[in-house]
């Protein structure tokens, strides 16, 4: 796998906040206050992921705060999809539904959460989304809040029908459904929407659902998902989970997983330079919003850069966490998700 991923173009700079520990820091308090990580199996595993250097070279800009935000969104994304791919709770329709339902009412909830937050008779994944949504929804736009909203529904409305679905039915989705769903079901809309509150910009809804900005962002989305599920592969193929770009390929096409492979790396460098072409145009179109796009395109940029980096570096996919030695009930906790 080595020599394909040297050939994965990716020309941005490799940058990192200068707060990262006082990121890992606060990140390792907050998971155990909220009990999202309680058992020393799981906290062990989630360590090795070491997600507060993720969040650092994602948002090299970022103050201590929106960092901190940061840190505790992403661990927050990441422990319920260990929740769904991982474990039984991918394949419970009904529960996973149940669940999604509790995070909705957070959403819509006046309070952004806060009453929900002092329940104790909810999983932990929704009683720390309140948390995480009084401290992201308060200083938002209304115009942020409802954008964000739609795409973490999508993401888990996506995640608990199509991709639960498949996994009852042993479905292989086709490429081209497969990239759609994938963006959703990787909640990297939900990411990308940080952007916004990391830089303080609030990028115009005429400029949002304009067909330059939406190719900008599915193309750096695309990159950002496929260079994921590059590295998660073996992981993921030794659970048996169908959900990956170079499986679906291999699939497919029927050809090797090798081939399949040496196809999704190159798949990745071609929509990096979509990407670059994309942002020219869109840059071009709206010179009157010329500060909050380079802004915005700056965090997209970072992502990618930031998304490989990480992936070639964290233990969360090496071998010692699917070869036998640790299982996913050694590291799931079991009141996450109720």
């Amino acid at each position: 796998m080595t020599d394909y991923l040297a050939d994965i173009l990716c020309p941005f700079p490799f940058q990192l906040n200068p707060r990262v520990e006082t990121a890992r820091k606060h990140l390792d308090e907050w998971v155990g206050v909220r009990n999202l990580v309680r058992r020393e199996s799981a906290r062990i595993r989630f360590d090795r992921a070491d997600f507060g250097w993720f969040v650092a070279v994602v948002h090299p800009t970022a103050d201590a705060e929106r960092l901190a935000l940061m840190a505790d969104w992403f661990a927050w994304l990441f422990l319920v999809d260990d929740q769904l791919d991982d474990g039984d709770v991918g394949r419970r329709l009904e529960q996973v539904g149940e669940v999604f339902v509790g995070m909705r009412e957070v959403l819509e909830s006046p309070d952004f959460g806060a009453a929900i937050a002092r329940r104790t008779d909810i999983p932990t994944a929704v009683s720390a989304l309140a948390d995480l949504w009084q401290r992201t929804a308060r200083e938002a736009t209304p115009q942020w809040r409802r954008r964000f909203v739609q795409h973490l529904d999508s993401c888990l409305t996506t995640a608990a029908t199509w991709e639960a679905g498949n996994r009852v039915r042993g479905i292989v989705p086709t490429e081209e459904t497969y990239i759609v769903n994938r963006r959703h079901t990787g909640a990297i809309y939900v990411c990308m929407d940080f952007i916004e509150i990391v830089e303080r910009i609030d990028m115009p809804d005429h400029i949002y659902k304009s067909p330059q900005f939406i190719g900008t962002l599915d193309a750096a989305c695309n990159v950002v998902c496929w260079t994921n599920d590059v590295f998660s592969l073996e992981k993921e193929r030794s659970r048996g989970e169908i959900h990956n770009l170079v499986y679906v390929v291999q699939h497919h096409q029927g050809i090797s997983q090798d081939e399949a492979l040496r196809k999704v790396c190159n798949t990745i460098s071609v929509e990096t330079e979509l990407f670059m072409e994309r942002e020219r145009e869109l840059l071009r179109t709206y010179t009157e919003h010329s500060e909050t796009l380079l802004a915005y395109l700056a965090g997209m940029r970072t992502w990618m850069r930031g998304n490989l980096d990480w992936s070639s570096r964290t233990k969360r996919y090496q071998s010692i966490d699917y070869a036998g030695e640790v299982q996913p009930g050694d590291y799931l906790e079991s009141t996450l998700m109720g």
